[in-house]
């Protein structure tokens, strides 16, 4: 197969070149995304395809591309404490007060990271600034127009952030540190913040001598402990606003994440146009780049809020192309971490096979162990969905960096990406004749 999927395997690479090169970076909601978006509708007019357009409003920084937000936070509990501390010795009451809203604060920033940060919520977006992206696709029906199911195929179009940690081209282990330092920090604060707070009010509206005394003797303690830990703690909440770069001219080309997810999408379509023999039967296949992923699968999750209704995911098989890049780790993505769900059982097996048959001997099976893929919402949305992906899961100095250019990996490594996805949709094709 690879020899048939040679000429497009080299416009897949040539695509991802333009992308990460041409275009550059593609935050979510800028003007590189939109640019991106405008070059794949343009490819899809060259093979006669009517590219779609849907746009959407989203907040890129509500979720975890707001994440140093987390650490400015941490650092400001921590000057609340010191601040709560110092007043409360000159006056209980103004103690009690600012040891409350510290502890309020806390609690408030702990609840948007778990629900926006970790489980990529949109109820938190209204707080953020918004901006404008979009997913845009085209489809491709049998000669006849008929069909009795749909595959679609998608890569995100944007690109992240880059990783301050990551460029610092540190050992993994050391990025892992780092992180998980400011993350602890902010956790501590915000615990020492509870604590505070409980005693600084019992010592303010303390009704006996007893009480008095009591909350007294732990206020003394917490003055030393505020003291001397809430400047450490301040300094390991600082490694949280490092998470990523603020400054758009250096964020990540996005070669690899995710310029071949997209490539490949559009490629596997061209591919099955061009030879309507090896296309599944009675199959409408959708090759689709989602916008803002990097923002919170802010893409997906909107279009399938978009067509939950109105048929488009009604016997559908999603395929997720997220960064096919490392050669000795191509894997198949069955599950978000933390997002929970686990992607459909008979995808994942299929996958596999179709990766066996492209000649990967051990494609790698896990979880995506950070953040999440644009499987998740169709899989919620009740679409059979998995992901592919060649990427090393451990953090590197290339991902989400300025350092994802297409120099960095071999071409033949998209060819083999291809072939994957090509297979599958074969294989799903497959699976229908016996339905």
């Amino acid at each position: 197969m690879q020899d048939q999927l040679k000429k497009y395997s080299d416009e897949a690479y040539e695509m991802v070149q333009f992308a990460a090169n041409d275009i550059g970076q593609r935050l979510p909601g800028c003007d590189g995304e939109k640019k991106f978006h405008e070059h794949l509708s343009q490819k899809f007019r060259e093979i006669g395809l009517e590219p779609k357009t849907e746009k959407f409003i989203f907040a890129p920084r509500s979720s975890i591309g707001g994440l140093p937000y987390a650490g400015w936070g941490g650092i400001m509990l921590a000057a609340l404490l010191v601040l709560g501390t110092l007043g409360g010795r000159l006056n209980a009451q103004v103690g009690a007060a600012l040891h409350f809203f510290a502890a309020l604060y806390g609690i408030v920033l702990w609840v948007w990271v778990i629900l926006s940060v970790f489980k990529y919520k949109t109820w938190f977006d209204w707080c953020f600034k918004q901006e404008v992206s979009h997913n845009t696709y085209a489809q491709l029906t049998p000669a006849d127009g008929r069909y009795d199911y749909t595959v679609y195929l998608s890569g995100h179009t944007d690109t992240s952030w880059t990783l301050k940690h990551s460029a610092a081209k540190g050992s993994p282990a050391f990025i892992y540190i780092k992180i998980g330092i400011g993350a602890v920090s902010v956790g501590l604060t915000t615990a020492l913040a509870l604590v505070c707070m409980v005693c600084s009010m019992g010592l303010a509206f303390a009704t006996s001598a007893e009480q008095l005394l009591s909350f007294g003797r732990a206020t003394d303690v917490l003055f030393y402990v505020v003291t001397f830990c809430s400047p450490a703690l301040a300094v390991g909440a600082y490694m949280l606003t490092l998470y990523n770069e603020k400054n758009p001219r250096v964020a990540s080309p996005g070669a690899m994440d995710n310029a071949t997810g997209v490539a490949i999408a559009y490629e596997t379509i061209k591919f099955f146009k061009d030879n309507p023999d090896l296309a599944p039967a009675h199959c409408r296949i959708i090759a689709m780049g989602c916008g803002a992923e990097e923002a919170g699968l802010r893409g997906s999750i909107n279009f399938v809020r978009a067509h939950k209704d109105d048929g488009m995911l009604q016997n559908a098989y999603h395929i997720n192309i997220d960064s096919i890049a490392d050669k000795d780790h191509f894997e198949v993505i069955h599950g978000d971490a933390w997002l929970c769900p686990h992607f459909d059982k008979d995808m994942t097996a299929m996958a596999f096979e179709a990766m066996k048959e492209a000649g990967i001997q051990k494609p790698g099976d896990i979880a995506n162990p950070v953040g999440g893929c644009d499987s998740t919402p169709f899989q919620k949305a009740g679409v059979k969905s998995i992901t592919v992906a060649a990427q090393d899961p451990a953090m590197t100095y290339y991902y989400h960096t300025l350092y994802d250019v297409p120099e960095r990996f071999e071409k033949s490594v998209v060819a083999k990406g291809l072939e994957v996805v090509v297979r599958l949709v074969q294989k799903i094709g497959e699976s229908r004749e016996n339905i």
